[in-house]
Protein backbone atom coordinates (compact mmCIF):
# COMPACT_ATOMS: atom_id res chain seq x y z
CA UNK A 1 0.00 0.00 0.00
CA UNK A 2 2.87 2.37 0.80
CA UNK A 3 4.45 1.65 -2.58
CA UNK A 4 1.15 2.26 -4.38
CA UNK A 5 0.67 5.56 -2.55
CA UNK A 6 4.21 6.62 -3.45
CA UNK A 7 3.64 5.72 -7.11
CA UNK A 8 0.36 7.67 -7.13
CA UNK A 9 2.06 10.74 -5.69
CA UNK A 10 4.90 10.48 -8.20
CA UNK A 11 2.35 10.39 -11.02
CA UNK A 12 0.68 13.69 -10.18
CA UNK A 13 3.92 15.36 -9.06
CA UNK A 14 5.10 15.10 -12.66
CA UNK A 15 2.62 17.92 -13.29
CA UNK A 16 4.77 20.22 -11.16
CA UNK A 17 7.64 19.92 -13.65
CA UNK A 18 8.73 23.21 -15.27
CA UNK A 19 7.26 22.32 -18.67
CA UNK A 20 3.78 21.80 -17.16
CA UNK A 21 3.96 25.00 -15.13
CA UNK A 22 5.09 26.91 -18.24
CA UNK A 23 1.91 25.82 -20.03
CA UNK A 24 -0.15 27.44 -17.28
CA UNK A 25 2.00 30.57 -17.29
CA UNK A 26 1.52 30.94 -21.05
CA UNK A 27 -2.25 30.56 -20.59
CA UNK A 28 -2.55 33.55 -18.26
CA UNK A 29 -3.36 36.04 -21.07
CA UNK A 30 -6.01 33.58 -22.26
CA UNK A 31 -7.48 33.48 -18.75
CA UNK A 32 -7.52 37.28 -18.68
CA UNK A 33 -9.48 37.39 -21.94
CA UNK A 34 -11.80 34.42 -21.47
CA UNK A 35 -12.30 33.68 -17.75
CA UNK A 36 -12.37 37.05 -16.02
CA UNK A 37 -15.21 38.41 -18.22
CA UNK A 38 -17.42 35.63 -16.83
CA UNK A 39 -17.31 37.28 -13.39
CA UNK A 40 -19.78 40.06 -12.61
CA UNK A 41 -19.02 43.28 -10.69
CA UNK A 42 -20.47 43.59 -7.18
CA UNK A 43 -22.80 46.44 -8.21
CA UNK A 44 -24.30 44.39 -11.06
CA UNK A 45 -24.72 40.96 -9.49
CA UNK A 46 -27.56 39.93 -7.17
CA UNK A 47 -27.01 40.06 -3.43
CA UNK A 48 -28.78 38.06 -0.68
CA UNK A 49 -30.77 41.15 0.37
CA UNK A 50 -32.32 41.23 -3.13
CA UNK A 51 -33.80 37.78 -2.60
CA UNK A 52 -35.35 38.01 0.87
CA UNK A 53 -37.44 40.41 2.97
CA UNK A 54 -35.42 43.47 3.95
CA UNK A 55 -36.51 45.06 7.23
CA UNK A 56 -34.94 48.42 6.40
CA UNK A 57 -36.76 48.65 3.08
CA UNK A 58 -40.12 47.23 4.19
CA UNK A 59 -40.48 48.70 7.66
CA UNK A 60 -41.54 46.68 10.68
CA UNK A 61 -45.05 45.83 9.51
CA UNK A 62 -44.07 45.09 5.94
CA UNK A 63 -41.14 42.94 7.04
CA UNK A 64 -43.38 41.00 9.44
CA UNK A 65 -45.96 40.37 6.71
CA UNK A 66 -43.30 39.30 4.20
CA UNK A 67 -41.78 36.87 6.70
CA UNK A 68 -45.18 35.35 7.46
CA UNK A 69 -45.74 34.83 3.73
CA UNK A 70 -42.29 33.23 3.35
CA UNK A 71 -42.94 30.89 6.28
CA UNK A 72 -46.35 29.90 4.93
CA UNK A 73 -44.84 28.95 1.57
CA UNK A 74 -41.94 27.12 3.25
CA UNK A 75 -44.47 24.92 5.06
CA UNK A 76 -45.20 23.23 1.73
CA UNK A 77 -41.61 22.03 1.25
CA UNK A 78 -41.30 18.29 2.09
CA UNK A 79 -38.70 17.23 4.65
CA UNK A 80 -36.71 15.26 2.04
CA UNK A 81 -36.22 18.43 -0.02
CA UNK A 82 -35.30 20.37 3.12
CA UNK A 83 -32.56 17.85 3.86
CA UNK A 84 -31.21 18.24 0.32
CA UNK A 85 -31.37 22.01 0.65
CA UNK A 86 -29.36 21.92 3.87
CA UNK A 87 -26.79 19.60 2.29
CA UNK A 88 -26.39 22.06 -0.59
CA UNK A 89 -26.15 25.00 1.80
CA UNK A 90 -23.57 23.29 4.03
CA UNK A 91 -21.52 22.55 0.91
CA UNK A 92 -21.68 26.20 -0.17
CA UNK A 93 -20.76 27.47 3.30
CA UNK A 94 -17.47 25.55 3.28
CA UNK A 95 -16.11 28.13 0.81
CA UNK A 96 -12.92 28.82 2.85
CA UNK A 97 -11.88 25.23 2.14
CA UNK A 98 -12.37 25.62 -1.60
CA UNK A 99 -10.49 28.90 -1.81
CA UNK A 100 -7.56 27.40 0.07
CA UNK A 101 -7.71 24.39 -2.28
CA UNK A 102 -7.41 26.67 -5.33
CA UNK A 103 -4.48 28.45 -3.73
CA UNK A 104 -2.54 25.19 -3.57
CA UNK A 105 -2.40 24.87 -7.37
CA UNK A 106 1.12 25.64 -8.57
CA UNK A 107 1.41 28.40 -11.22
CA UNK A 108 -2.18 29.60 -10.79
CA UNK A 109 -2.40 30.37 -7.06
CA UNK A 110 -2.67 33.76 -5.38
CA UNK A 111 0.75 33.78 -3.74
CA UNK A 112 0.40 37.02 -1.74
CA UNK A 113 -3.35 37.15 -1.22
CA UNK A 114 -3.62 40.22 -3.46
CA UNK A 115 -1.72 39.23 -6.61
CA UNK A 116 -2.58 41.01 -9.84
CA UNK A 117 -2.34 37.94 -12.05
CA UNK A 118 -5.42 36.82 -13.96
CA UNK A 119 -5.38 33.51 -12.08
CA UNK A 120 -5.32 35.22 -8.67
CA UNK A 121 -8.03 37.71 -9.61
CA UNK A 122 -10.17 34.84 -10.85
CA UNK A 123 -9.82 32.96 -7.53
CA UNK A 124 -10.82 36.02 -5.51
CA UNK A 125 -13.65 37.02 -7.84
CA UNK A 126 -15.00 33.47 -8.00
CA UNK A 127 -14.86 33.24 -4.20
CA UNK A 128 -16.70 36.55 -3.84
CA UNK A 129 -19.53 35.33 -6.05
CA UNK A 130 -19.70 31.94 -4.35
CA UNK A 131 -19.84 33.58 -0.92
CA UNK A 132 -23.36 34.86 -1.61
CA UNK A 133 -24.74 31.34 -2.08
CA UNK A 134 -24.31 30.09 1.46
CA UNK A 135 -25.32 33.49 2.83
CA UNK A 136 -28.67 33.64 1.05
CA UNK A 137 -29.56 30.01 1.79
CA UNK A 138 -28.70 30.45 5.47
CA UNK A 139 -30.87 33.56 5.72
CA UNK A 140 -33.77 31.82 4.01
CA UNK A 141 -33.51 28.88 6.39
CA UNK A 142 -33.49 31.13 9.44
CA UNK A 143 -36.58 32.98 8.24
CA UNK A 144 -38.43 29.79 7.23
CA UNK A 145 -38.61 28.40 10.77
CA UNK A 146 -38.41 24.86 9.39
CA UNK A 147 -34.86 24.03 10.46
CA UNK A 148 -32.74 23.61 13.58
CA UNK A 149 -30.25 26.32 12.63
CA UNK A 150 -27.91 25.54 15.51
CA UNK A 151 -27.46 22.01 14.19
CA UNK A 152 -27.03 23.30 10.65
CA UNK A 153 -24.42 25.81 11.79
CA UNK A 154 -22.57 23.17 13.81
CA UNK A 155 -22.44 21.01 10.68
CA UNK A 156 -20.92 23.89 8.70
CA UNK A 157 -18.40 24.52 11.49
CA UNK A 158 -17.34 20.88 11.59
CA UNK A 159 -17.07 20.61 7.80
CA UNK A 160 -14.78 23.62 7.50
CA UNK A 161 -12.69 22.30 10.40
CA UNK A 162 -12.47 18.85 8.74
CA UNK A 163 -11.57 20.18 5.28
CA UNK A 164 -11.70 17.96 2.22
CA UNK A 165 -9.44 15.36 0.70
CA UNK A 166 -8.18 16.47 -2.72
CA UNK A 167 -6.44 14.16 -5.16
CA UNK A 168 -3.29 15.66 -6.71
CA UNK A 169 -3.57 18.70 -4.41
CA UNK A 170 -0.98 20.95 -6.05
CA UNK A 171 -1.71 20.27 -9.74
CA UNK A 172 -3.89 22.78 -11.60
CA UNK A 173 -4.42 20.24 -14.41
CA UNK A 174 -6.13 17.85 -12.00
CA UNK A 175 -7.72 20.60 -9.91
CA UNK A 176 -9.37 22.30 -12.88
CA UNK A 177 -10.85 18.97 -14.02
CA UNK A 178 -12.28 18.50 -10.53
CA UNK A 179 -13.77 21.98 -10.29
CA UNK A 180 -15.26 21.84 -13.81
CA UNK A 181 -17.05 18.64 -12.79
CA UNK A 182 -18.15 20.07 -9.45
CA UNK A 183 -19.46 23.33 -10.85
CA UNK A 184 -21.69 21.42 -13.26
CA UNK A 185 -22.83 19.14 -10.42
CA UNK A 186 -23.81 22.06 -8.20
CA UNK A 187 -25.59 23.78 -11.07
CA UNK A 188 -27.63 20.63 -11.67
CA UNK A 189 -28.38 20.18 -7.97
CA UNK A 190 -29.51 23.78 -7.42
CA UNK A 191 -31.42 23.79 -10.70
CA UNK A 192 -33.32 20.63 -9.77
CA UNK A 193 -34.07 22.11 -6.36
CA UNK A 194 -35.40 25.30 -7.96
CA UNK A 195 -37.81 23.35 -10.17
CA UNK A 196 -39.02 21.22 -7.26
CA UNK A 197 -39.52 24.24 -5.00
CA UNK A 198 -41.59 25.92 -7.72
CA UNK A 199 -43.75 22.81 -7.90
CA UNK A 200 -44.24 22.95 -4.12
CA UNK A 201 -45.26 26.60 -4.25
CA UNK A 202 -42.18 28.17 -2.61
CA UNK A 203 -41.45 30.83 -5.22
CA UNK A 204 -38.90 32.65 -3.04
CA UNK A 205 -36.77 29.55 -2.59
CA UNK A 206 -37.18 28.62 -6.26
CA UNK A 207 -35.85 32.06 -7.23
CA UNK A 208 -32.89 31.73 -4.85
CA UNK A 209 -31.89 28.29 -6.08
CA UNK A 210 -32.34 29.34 -9.70
CA UNK A 211 -30.04 32.35 -9.20
CA UNK A 212 -27.39 30.14 -7.58
CA UNK A 213 -27.67 27.61 -10.42
CA UNK A 214 -27.12 30.40 -12.96
CA UNK A 215 -23.95 31.52 -11.13
CA UNK A 216 -22.68 27.95 -11.10
CA UNK A 217 -23.29 27.69 -14.87
CA UNK A 218 -21.02 30.71 -15.46
CA UNK A 219 -18.36 29.24 -13.23
CA UNK A 220 -18.72 25.88 -14.96
CA UNK A 221 -18.21 27.61 -18.32
CA UNK A 222 -14.96 29.17 -17.08
CA UNK A 223 -13.45 25.96 -15.73
CA UNK A 224 -14.68 23.85 -18.65
CA UNK A 225 -13.16 26.27 -21.13
CA UNK A 226 -9.77 26.45 -19.40
CA UNK A 227 -9.53 22.64 -19.33
CA UNK A 228 -10.50 22.60 -23.02
CA UNK A 229 -7.62 24.98 -23.67
CA UNK A 230 -5.22 22.73 -21.76
CA UNK A 231 -6.44 19.79 -23.86
CA UNK A 232 -5.67 21.87 -26.94
CA UNK A 233 -2.10 22.79 -26.00
CA UNK A 234 -1.07 19.74 -23.91
CA UNK A 235 -3.46 16.88 -24.79
CA UNK A 236 -1.41 13.98 -23.46
CA UNK A 237 -0.96 15.46 -20.00
CA UNK A 238 -4.58 16.69 -19.95
CA UNK A 239 -6.17 13.32 -20.69
CA UNK A 240 -3.90 11.55 -18.22
CA UNK A 241 -4.92 14.06 -15.53
CA UNK A 242 -8.59 13.49 -16.33
CA UNK A 243 -8.19 9.71 -16.15
CA UNK A 244 -6.32 10.03 -12.85
CA UNK A 245 -9.21 11.97 -11.32
CA UNK A 246 -11.92 9.70 -12.70
CA UNK A 247 -10.18 6.53 -11.47
CA UNK A 248 -10.45 7.96 -7.97
CA UNK A 249 -13.98 9.30 -8.53
CA UNK A 250 -14.98 12.91 -8.20
CA UNK A 251 -15.91 12.93 -4.54
CA UNK A 252 -18.32 15.58 -3.32
CA UNK A 253 -16.65 18.46 -1.45
CA UNK A 254 -18.91 17.94 1.58
CA UNK A 255 -18.06 14.25 1.96
CA UNK A 256 -16.69 14.91 5.47
CA UNK A 257 -19.84 16.62 6.76
CA UNK A 258 -20.64 15.78 10.38
CA UNK A 259 -23.51 16.96 12.59
CA UNK A 260 -22.21 15.29 15.75
CA UNK A 261 -25.08 12.80 15.73
CA UNK A 262 -25.11 10.72 12.54
CA UNK A 263 -21.87 8.88 11.76
CA UNK A 264 -23.13 8.24 8.20
CA UNK A 265 -24.53 11.71 7.59
CA UNK A 266 -23.12 12.22 4.10
CA UNK A 267 -24.25 8.77 2.94
CA UNK A 268 -27.75 9.44 4.27
CA UNK A 269 -27.84 12.92 2.68
CA UNK A 270 -26.63 11.49 -0.66
CA UNK A 271 -29.32 8.79 -0.51
CA UNK A 272 -31.96 11.46 0.16
CA UNK A 273 -30.69 13.53 -2.79
CA UNK A 274 -30.76 10.43 -5.03
CA UNK A 275 -34.29 9.54 -4.01
CA UNK A 276 -35.58 13.12 -4.31
CA UNK A 277 -34.02 13.53 -7.75
CA UNK A 278 -31.90 16.47 -6.62
CA UNK A 279 -28.56 14.85 -7.54
CA UNK A 280 -28.29 11.25 -8.74
CA UNK A 281 -25.78 8.71 -10.03
CA UNK A 282 -27.27 9.32 -13.47
CA UNK A 283 -26.34 12.98 -13.10
CA UNK A 284 -22.76 11.94 -12.30
CA UNK A 285 -22.62 9.88 -15.50
CA UNK A 286 -24.23 12.60 -17.61
CA UNK A 287 -21.67 15.15 -16.37
CA UNK A 288 -18.85 12.85 -17.40
CA UNK A 289 -20.43 12.32 -20.84
CA UNK A 290 -20.84 16.07 -21.21
CA UNK A 291 -17.20 16.81 -20.36
CA UNK A 292 -15.92 14.07 -22.65
CA UNK A 293 -17.83 15.79 -25.44
CA UNK A 294 -16.78 19.32 -24.46
CA UNK A 295 -13.12 18.36 -24.35
CA UNK A 296 -13.40 16.14 -27.46
CA UNK A 297 -11.66 13.33 -25.65
CA UNK A 298 -12.78 10.64 -28.11
CA UNK A 299 -11.14 12.56 -30.95
CA UNK A 300 -7.71 12.72 -29.31
CA UNK A 301 -5.04 10.93 -31.33
CA UNK A 302 -2.13 13.11 -32.39
CA UNK A 303 0.45 13.76 -29.71
CA UNK A 304 -0.72 11.03 -27.35
CA UNK A 305 1.76 8.69 -25.70
CA UNK A 306 0.89 5.06 -25.01
CA UNK A 307 -0.11 6.12 -21.51
CA UNK A 308 -2.21 8.92 -22.95
CA UNK A 309 -4.04 6.57 -25.33
CA UNK A 310 -4.81 4.20 -22.48
CA UNK A 311 -6.10 7.14 -20.42
CA UNK A 312 -8.31 8.28 -23.32
CA UNK A 313 -9.74 4.79 -23.79
CA UNK A 314 -10.42 4.44 -20.05
CA UNK A 315 -12.24 7.77 -19.82
CA UNK A 316 -14.33 7.19 -22.93
CA UNK A 317 -15.40 3.72 -21.77
CA UNK A 318 -16.30 4.90 -18.26
CA UNK A 319 -19.83 6.28 -18.87
CA UNK A 320 -21.03 2.96 -20.27
CA UNK A 321 -19.39 1.13 -17.38
CA UNK A 322 -21.21 3.41 -14.91
CA UNK A 323 -24.46 2.85 -16.79
CA UNK A 324 -24.09 -0.94 -16.47
CA UNK A 325 -23.32 -0.58 -12.77
CA UNK A 326 -26.48 1.54 -12.34
CA UNK A 327 -28.56 -1.12 -14.09
CA UNK A 328 -27.09 -3.94 -12.00
CA UNK A 329 -27.62 -1.99 -8.78
CA UNK A 330 -31.23 -1.31 -9.79
CA UNK A 331 -31.81 -4.99 -10.58
CA UNK A 332 -30.23 -6.11 -7.29
CA UNK A 333 -32.36 -3.66 -5.34
CA UNK A 334 -35.47 -4.92 -7.11
CA UNK A 335 -34.68 -8.56 -6.39
CA UNK A 336 -33.74 -7.82 -2.79
CA UNK A 337 -36.92 -5.83 -2.29
CA UNK A 338 -35.10 -3.27 -0.19
CA UNK A 339 -37.36 -1.40 2.15
CA UNK A 340 -36.79 2.30 2.81
CA UNK A 341 -35.04 3.17 6.07
CA UNK A 342 -36.39 5.99 8.22
CA UNK A 343 -33.36 8.18 8.97
CA UNK A 344 -33.69 11.04 11.48
CA UNK A 345 -31.89 14.24 10.47
CA UNK A 346 -30.86 16.62 13.22
CA UNK A 347 -31.20 19.53 10.75
CA UNK A 348 -34.99 19.08 10.79
CA UNK A 349 -35.33 18.45 14.53
CA UNK A 350 -34.72 14.69 14.11
CA UNK A 351 -37.76 14.20 11.92
CA UNK A 352 -37.24 11.02 9.87
CA UNK A 353 -36.82 10.89 6.10
CA UNK A 354 -37.30 7.57 4.30
CA UNK A 355 -34.30 6.66 2.17
CA UNK A 356 -33.19 3.55 0.34
CA UNK A 357 -29.51 2.93 1.05
CA UNK A 358 -27.35 1.49 -1.76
Amino acid sequence: MVAARREEEEEWRRYLAPERLEVLAHLEPWAEAHMLPLLKPADEVWQPSDMLPDAAALGADGFHAACLDLRARAEGVPDAQLVCLVGNMVTEEALPTYQSMSNRFEATRDTTGADGTAWARWIRGWSAEENRHGDVLSRYMSLSGRLDMRQVERTVHRLIASGMAMHAPASAYHGFVYVAFQERATSISHGNTARQMRDHGDVALARICGAIAADEKRHEAAYTSVVAKIFEVDPDAAVRAMAYMMRRRITMPAALMDDGHDADLFAHYAAAAQQAGVYTTSDYRSILEHLIGQWRVEELAEGLSGEGRRARDYVCALPEKIRRMEEKAHDRAGRAGKEPTAVPFSWIFDRPVSVVMP
